[in-house]
């Protein structure tokens, strides 16, 4: 058999009884006998922690604009290709990375610099809007850092059942195994990829600086900078009240290169929920005299409760239509615990992550979570118990679902938690918030790792040596998310503004103080826009899926909801993404399917670097003092 078509047949999926699948999968497949192959190498494990750090800063960035990171798998792999390969070439390293080697630098990465931020971005950013303050900075890492252990180390018993018996597919697994087959195999394409991604990032990080960042050089080069530009085109065209809606243009395209990879029906969904909240409901209620004040800050604080409902109710909705997918994760639960199908000296065994390192890491995350939570928030710590066997249950369903659908149920399983802890604790705000923050940061954390696994899985890595990979990379991965965010976010006045609109924060803070105070505390025109999104979030997520074939002719819950709590262009400018990426697709397929990713998530990287530098340019020694000052 060619080793084409055992890649076929691994995505494929083996047959037979739990040992005869494992068993096809050990002696075909796996590459890690007798050392046949570099997996886990310092310099894997350094290059995964140097650029998931990287990624985290840009992570943290793009998510407090947006409301969500993006994964760096594949962002990862292609830039350790081509540094690694000029490396070689030049002299300075004897050998290139083996692809394992490369898979497991991507397991690094991937913790360091997407399992680590996402938490911060929302539950910790929603504990500032409601406090007006922050944690310390020594609990917020250790907050950071048990919750990644905890998350990590959970998905230890789920890996063997749903990678090696299910064979789920975790569709993005599987493209980050054909993207580090394509890196290694004989051929340009991954010197093409890697020119594609190097290149868009260099364009990326001189935008921002022509755009935003002359000023900061010399106050002469302001009239040339493309910002400049774009004021004075928003000012002759449109009228202060429509600027102050955000009703206007902007440069800022990370957003249309992201638009690009998130598809087509969510960012014309982003448009619509755009010009409905912003150039509809906005001025209706503002002619009513309903709406206070001037500015985003101000006119966000009616809009977002449609858009919060819209996603929460739909994302729920969605959740309870995949009970058979919930009764599947249950009826395993045995078997991933007890490993009862299989014997204790079989191969397979000696190379997967051994049931201790659950334990240990539960019991370290849980102590560490429940010390934390105690001290910080006076949360008792039974309930911290209750969040950490809850969070178990819900990262469960949450891996299932992305191994199945390829999306991660993160702001439903968040809050499942918070209607559990608004039941259980009433009016204890920070106590909601950071339950549902264990929750979330599990299932992501979970969800991921299992995704990196079935990269593995495909190429034939150990999966131990591909968990320890992670595992190390959450250290690296705490530090640099955390002082980022501290950085960028000095005190809650830095969110909620024009700069960081900090989406997923408001929406949290939403839903937290909806619990504790009740809807009709929000007043009439909050309490009906909460009630009417939650209707529309609730239809559009039954009747598409009873009429599947015009499902594409229905808008997205979930985009129509985003767009509802941040900046109009930001719909425009995602709309723009999706048309382009949409018509590449169709015109260009080979090219779209080649160069599309590699050439958004390098702008998206380099405006992202660029964005962070600006800020730390202009306000570093302020930001330093009040950093370590705290």
């Amino acid at each position: 058999m060619t080793p084409d078509q055992l890649d076929a047949l691994a995505v494929r999926g083996f047959q037979g009884s739990a040992e005869e699948i494992e068993r096809q999968w050990y002696e075909q497949v796996y590459r890690g006998r007798g050392d046949r192959m570099l997996q886990l190498t310092w310099r894997a494990v350094l290059m995964g922690s140097a650029l998931g750090g990287l990624l985290a800063i840009t992570n943290v960035y793009i998510g407090l604009k947006a409301g969500w990171g993006f994964g760096v798998a594949i962002t990862a792999c292609i830039l350790s290709y081509a540094i690694w390969n000029v490396l070689h070439r030049v002299g300075l390293v004897a050998t290139p990375m083996t692809v394992l080697e490369n898979n497991c630098m991507q397991s690094t990465a991937s913790a360091a610099g997407y399992s680590t931020g996402g938490t911060l971005i929302s539950a910790f950013a929603a504990y500032m809007l409601i406090n007006g303050q922050t944690l310390s900075l020594p609990i917020m890492l250790a907050w950071i850092f048990f919750l990644s252990v905890l998350g990590v180390t959970m998905a230890i018993p789920m890996k063997r059942q749903m990678i090696n018996v299910e064979q789920l597919r975790f569709p993005s697994g599987i493209a980050a195994a054909e993207t580090l087959r394509a890196l290694h195999s004989v051929g340009d394409r991954g010197r093409r990829s890697a020119r594609a991604l190097s290149w868009a990032g260099l364009a990326a990080l001189i935008g921002k600086l022509w755009a935003e960042g002359l000023v900061l050089v010399s106050a002469k080069l302001t009239p040339l900078m493309i910002g400049t530009w774009i004021t004075a085109a928003n000012q002759r065209l449109l009228g202060p009240a429509w600027i102050g809606r955000t009703v206007m243009l902007s440069w800022e395209p990370m957003f249309i290169a992201a638009g690009a990879i998130t598809g087509w029906r969510v960012c014309w969904s982003m448009l619509l929920g755009s010009v409905s909240a912003w150039m509809i409901f906005v001025p209706m209620l503002q002619g009513q005299g309903v709406i206070e004040g001037e500015g985003y800050a101000a006119l966000v604080q009616c809009r977002l409760w449609g858009g919060v409902a819209c996603m929460v109710t739909s994302s729920l909705v969605a959740f309870a239509r995949q009970w058979r997918t919930v009764r599947r994760a249950f009826a395993d639960l045995g078997a991933m615990l007890t490993g009862g199908r299989r014997t204790v000296g079989d191969p397979v065994t000696a190379i997967e992550a051994p049931a201790s390192w659950f334990l240990g890491g539960q019991i370290v995350g849980g102590l560490g979570l429940a010390w934390l939570g105690h001290v910080s928030l006076g949360m008792p710590y039974w309930q911290t118990v209750v969040a950490v066997g809850l969070s178990f249950v819900l990262a469960l369903v949450a891996c299932r679902v992305t191994g199945e659908t390829d999306t991660t149920p993160v702001g439903a399983m968040g809050k499942i938690t918070q209607l559990t802890f608004g039941a259980m604790s009433p009016g204890h705000v920070n106590v909601n918030l950071m339950s549902a923050a264990i929750t979330a940061s599990a299932a992501s954390s979970s969800a991921d790792l299992l995704t990196d696994l079935k990269s593995g899985y495909l190429l034939g890595a150990n999966p131990r040596q591909q968990f320890v990979a992670q595992f190390a990379g959450i250290f690296v991965g705490t530090l640099v998310s955390v002082l980022a965010f501290r950085l960028l976010v000095p005190d809650a006045s830095a969110l909620g503004g024009d700069q960081f609109p900090a989406p997923a924060a408001q929406t949290w803070r939403a839903v937290a103080l909806a619990l504790s105070e009740g809807v009709l505390a929000l007043g009439p025109v909050k309490a009906w826009s909460l009630l009417v999104g939650a209707a529309v979030g609730a239809l559009l997520a039954i009747v598409p899926e009873l009429l599947p074939s015009r499902r594409h002719l229905f808008p997205s819950p979930a985009g129509l909801g985003l767009a509802w709590t941040f900046h109009w262009y930001y719909g425009v400018l995602f709309f723009i993404g999706g048309a382009l990426g949409r018509w590449a697709e169709r015109r260009y397929p080979r090219w779209s399917a080649e160069f599309t990713f590699p050439v958004a998530s390098g702008w998206i990287a380099g405006e992202s670097l660029m964005g962070v530098m600006l800020v730390l340019w202009q306000n570093g020694p302020d930001l330093l003092r009040r950093l370590f000052g705290a």
